[in-house]
């Protein structure tokens, strides 16, 4: 296989606080043409600064590159990325070498119609007119399986869905026909099936223009699904490099094992899920980890699951109905509505776990916040003890917020940026009376930190010091502030790494053990779902269209839509068991 990059020996150091920091430590590997590397890795273990210095993409002031060497094969003559002249890069950015980046609504001009952002691109590197421009991207987005093309290259990039918009990103990827296509974590919080559908087309675009795939993500299941060859990054270093058989089967280093081990299996039932730390800890120690140990016996659970539903509800809703009016496109037309709700019936027992799953767009959040008033339903009832939430006024509804809580997908843009973490924690304490004076609020907002394992120095920083564990551990905690008994947890842990993921879930239960919490938990991701759960309620164009014990509707889906949730997961997940 003739080689198409190669990177040898590539170390790089980044300026941070005036200081300059080893990032990566002699990287090495190489990629054939018409073949797919996968780079996994936790967040700050060199993927992406990895992938932009291929791209020369770090600024000059904050980057160096002390030894090392990127080679990249153009007509049979290889170039020196790190050295060659600006006019060349210029010249191979997005059209020999493209990016697919995380977050297409950030990577995309949100003032800039879809189709002239792709067009301005191909005009820059292809003799094409204008005219033969918009008909290549009108082919494009047909070839990447995008509906109403023509309608899409006239729409903004918010008028579309997650999957749409990153099908755009790739599209203009390969709008010059790329030999090497790199994909920095391209489908990271998208549903299990958006993201099949994504993974597919990449595959198929591969397979059809023969070009080499840089694949990066922090989820070897995912990687299962699509690479040749892995490598493993850990700390800015190669801990591990091989074939996807080799590295699934028999991982070498104890990194690896425990990326493996912490995704959440669908064919057993743990109790708590192994993390990364409890692998390199016990490799450290000469101790072999064991995962059954940590099973669940299906006796237990089944005597839990008799005494937690002998019990009355603590939710209960009834006949829930929300609809959104639809924008009029004629003056004296019919106003339209979209049904995100459709007269959902459901009861959520004291000290359970439900679990809610479904596409992106079948009401999940919608019925989260409905059930604590967040959104207001057009019709029906929720009741919460016996009380009925719909007919409180705001005041009576602001007190029984304290019982309510809910933890957002996005900790980052749910804490105000300006206020310290304890002003954080203390701002719904004094909302609510709880603690009589400053002093007092504090001493629990910094147990409260202690208990999602952050220290008293966390207290003083503001949001934009943490990483994304960290926060989503913050917002925990600022739900715990005033007592809850019912939470709500939104899709919060879709966008972390498989090890944070692991913890924060660990915490998560760890918490309903100790102050007896009830939890909706929400979430595309039916693996983490069934970790979680009791029971799972799927839901579908805004109604529950299956409802049932977790283990049972995973082994056993009645519909097929949940069986196509099901197929949708990676299979590299199920090879751990």
């Amino acid at each position: 296989m003739n080689t198409l990059l190669e990177i040898s020996d590539l170390s790089l150091d980044l300026k941070q606080d005036g200081k300059w920091k080893h990032i990566l430590h002699q990287v090495s590997f190489s990629l054939g043409k018409g073949e797919t590397l996968g780079i996994v890795g936790e967040s700050g273990s060199g993927k992406s600064v990895t992938a932009l210095s291929v791209m020369r993409l770090l600024n000059e002031r904050i980057a160096r590159y002390p030894q090392g060497e990127i080679r990249f094969t153009e007509d049979d003559h290889p170039v020196n990325l790190l050295t060659c002249p600006e006019t060349t890069m210029q010249h191979l950015r997005g059209n020999r070498i493209a990016m697919i980046f995380q977050e297409p609504m950030t990577s995309l001009n949100p003032v800039i119609k879809c189709g002239e952002q792709i067009t301005e691109q191909i005009l820059l590197h292809k003799k094409q007119t204008k005219e033969e421009a918009k008909q290549h991207v009108i082919e494009l987005f047909k070839e990447v399986m995008l509906p109403r093309p023509e309608q899409i290259f006239n729409s903004y990039p918010h008028e579309l869905s997650g999957g749409q918009k990153q099908r755009v990103m790739i599209a203009m990827a390969m709008s010059c026909q790329p030999d090497l296509l790199i994909a920095d974590e391209p489908t990271t919080a998208l549903d299990v099936t958006v993201q099949k559908g994504i993974l597919e087309l990449i595959r198929k675009l591969q397979q059809k223009h023969g070009m080499s795939v840089l694949f990066i993500t922090h989820d070897l299941g995912v990687v299962a699904e699509i690479a040749d060859k892995v490598l493993v990054l850990y700390k800015g270093q190669v801990v591990e490099h091989g074939s996807i058989r080799d590295i699934f089967l028999k991982p070498q280093h104890p990194y690896t094992q425990g990326l493996l081990a912490c995704r959440p299996s669908m064919t057993v039932r743990l109790r708590k899920l192994p993390t990364v730390d409890d692998f390199m800890r016990d490799h450290e120690r000469g101790v072999h980890t064991d995962v059954e140990a940590l099973s669940i016996a299906p006796e237990e659970r089944a005597a839990f699951h008799q005494q937690l539903y002998a019990g009355e509800p603590l939710i209960a809703i009834r006949n829930l109905n929300k609809l959104y009016p639809l924008r009029k496109r004629k003056l004296f037309e019919k106003q339209q509505y979209l049904h995100a709700l459709r007269d959902i019936n459901l009861e959520v027992y004291e000290g359970e776990t439900l679990g809610l799953v479904g596409e992106s767009g079948c009401g999940k959040t919608t019925l989260g916040r409905s059930m604590i008033r967040l959104i207001e339903p057009s019709s029906g009832q929720i009741f919460y003890r016996g009380t009925d939430l719909t007919s409180l006024s705001t005041r009576a509804m602001r007190e029984m917020r304290k019982d309510l809580q809910i933890i957002l997908q996005d900790p980052y843009s749910s804490l105000n940026q300006r206020l310290t973490i304890g002003d954080a924690l203390m701002e719904p304490m004094r909302v609510h009376g709880i603690g009589r004076n400053d002093s007092e609020r504090k001493r629990k907002a910094l147990a409260l930190l202690e208990r999602v394992s952050l220290n008293e120095t966390h207290f003083y920083r503001y949001p934009h010091e943490f990483s994304g564990g960290q926060r989503q551990r913050i917002s925990i905690a600022r739900a715990l502030a005033v007592n809850p008994k019912f939470i709500i947890c939104d899709e919060s842990v879709s966008a972390l790494d498989v090890s944070v993921q692991a913890q924060v879930l660990n915490l998560l239960n760890e918490l309903k053990q100790e102050y007896h919490f009830t939890y909706i938990f929400i979430s595309h991701d039916l693996s983490v779902v069934r970790f979680m759960s009791d029971r799972i309620a799927v839901m579908q164009n805004g109604a529950i269209v299956e409802l049932g014990d977790a283990d049972a509707i995973c082994d056993h889906p009645q519909t097929e839509y949940t069986k196509k949730l099901i197929a949708a997961i990676p299979k590299g997940i199920c090879m751990n068991a």
